[in-house]
């Protein structure tokens, strides 16, 4: 089993997991060409993609999902809150085979096991997943605003994770956003903070964890440093363990051995 990411952060959000010859994306909030530069950057052609899983509506992570679907023939999986919201912001694609799915209960895509896992966000029916090839398993979390016991249930005993670190506090409530926006992002349904994002893996069982990386990091109110710091402390290891995902870049493949 092995992972990437195409881009992660406010500007679009993209990741590719791979386990037994099977492919998906989790999430597209990237145009359609730039998907398709960005998969042939880590060597992939569209036509090795096999699903699409989206976690919410939200046009970052969206954004990109319908028209890269209708554009090579892909099945979209979402829960039907999602699809209802994308469906009254006309963002759904005549023609596109669409899945619903019950962020409760696991399902597969070819050889690949998806776990879906509900979480507090400001979104219609939000969810996160595990993926899983029968004997590893990759978490993501990049959109939550609370720590739950369901989710660090769910997160605990994981082979890797990729953890939202969005923002540092203080950088977030020194700057220039609106009070609105602050209190939206720092509030239960919005995203997860250097400190919180510590908090939730210093409560997991993170024994058999091979890879962490942080995710979904704030350009205007957070630092890598910050962020890789917080985590290396959480788990007591050295700082430049840790990985993180950038805008521009995302990460490149990382393998589960």
């Amino acid at each position: 089993m092995r992972f990437a990411s195409l881009a992660s952060g406010s500007k679009g959000n993209c990741l590719v997991a791979e386990a037994d010859r099977t492919r998906v994306l989790i999430d597209c909030g990237l145009n359609l060409r730039d998907t398709e530069r960005r998969l042939a950057r880590l060597g992939l052609a569209p036509s090795d993609i096999a699903a699409l899983l989206v976690t919410h509506e939200h046009g970052d992570h969206s954004g990109g999902v319908f028209d890269f679907a209708a554009a090579h023939a892909l099945p979209v999986y979402l829960t039907y809150g999602t699809m209802t919201a994308l469906k009254a912001e006309g963002k759904v694609t005549e023609g596109v085979k669409t899945v619903i799915i019950d962020g409760r209960q696991a399902f597969t895509v070819g050889g690949m096991q998806v776990i879906p896992f509900t979480v507090p966000h400001d979104a219609r029916e939000p969810v996160q997943y595990v993926l899983a090839d029968g004997d590893k398993r990759l978490g993501v979390l990049t959109d939550i605003g609370a720590l739950t016991a369901h989710v660090e249930q769910t997160l605990s005993g994981l082979h890797a994770l990729v953890l939202e670190c969005n923002y540092d506090h203080d950088m977030l409530w020194n700057g220039t956003y609106p009070k609105w926006l602050k209190q939206r992002i720092a509030g239960p349904f919005g995203h997860l903070d250097n400190a919180d994002s510590a908090k939730l893996l210093a409560a997991l069982d993170c024994s058999r964890l091979q890879h962490l990386v942080g995710a979904h990091l704030s350009e205007q109110n957070n630092r890598p440093e910050i962020a890789r710091a917080a985590l290396a402390a959480a788990i007591r290891c050295e700082e430049s363990w840790i990985s993180l995902a950038t805008q521009a870049g995302g990460f490149g493949w990382r393998d589960l051995l």
